[in-house]
C-alpha cells in the first residue's frame, strides 16, 4: 500500500497540470448546479481528487487509500462519487465526539437513561436485553486501556441535528 500511496502522490503533478489545462468551469447562480464544460475523460476519479485544490480532498484521498478503494475507483466504472471536501470531513469531529463520554465507565457502572457525551449531546443507555447505546448494541464490553475503557458497538452513533 505504501508504493500505491507514493505512486498516487507522484501522479499529482501530472494530473494537476492536465486538470489546469483541460478543466474550465461555468459561472452559475446559487440555484444552479456548477457545470464543467470540458470534462476530463482521460483522468480517473482518484487522480482528479488528488489534483483538486490542495486543501479540498486530502481527507477523502486518505480515506480512499486507507479503505483500500484506490483500485476500485481507478477501475473502469462508471462511478459517481459524492466527494466531501476537507471542510465537510471536519464536521465528523462532532460525530466522533458523540462516541466519547468524558469519564471511565465500565458496563457494571452503567444505568438506564441519558449520558452526556464530549460533544455536549446525550446518548441513551438501555440495559434491557443487553447493553444498548441509542440503537446500537455493545458487542464487546470493558476493553481496559491506560486512560479509559472501550465498549465496542455495532453501529455508528449519529447525533440528532
Amino acid at each position: 500500500m505504501k508504493n500505491e500511496k507514493f505512486n498516487l502522490r507522484n501522479a499529482v503533478v501530472v494530473t494537476f497540470m492536465t486538470s489546469a489545462i483541460m478543466l474550465t468551469g461555468v459561472a452559475c447562480s446559487e440555484d444552479e448546479d456548477p457545470v464543467i464544460e470540458n470534462p476530463i475523460e482521460t483522468v480517473d476519479i482518484v487522480e482528479t481528487a488528488i489534483a483538486g485544490n490542495p486543501d479540498e480532498f486530502n481527507t477523502l484521498v486518505q480515506a480512499v487509500v486507507a479503505a483500500d478503494l484506490v483500485g476500485t475507483l481507478k477501475g473502469n466504472g462508471p462511478f459517481t462519487v459524492f466527494a466531501p471536501t476537507d471542510a465537510a470531513f471536519e464536521k465528523l469531529t462532532n460525530i466522533l465526539l458523540y462516541h466519547v463520554v468524558p469519564a471511565s465507565v465500565f458496563s457494571s457502572d452503567l444505568s438506564e437513561g441519558p449520558v452526556q457525551t464530549a460533544n455536549g449531546a446525550s446518548i441513551d443507555i438501555s440495559l434491557d436485553g443487553g447493553v444498548r447505546i441509542n440503537d446500537s448494541n455493545v458487542i464487546i464490553a470493558n476493553v481496559q486501556t491506560t486512560n479509559g475503557v472501550i465498549h465496542v458497538i455495532d453501529q455508528v452513533l449519529i447525533p440528532a441535528q
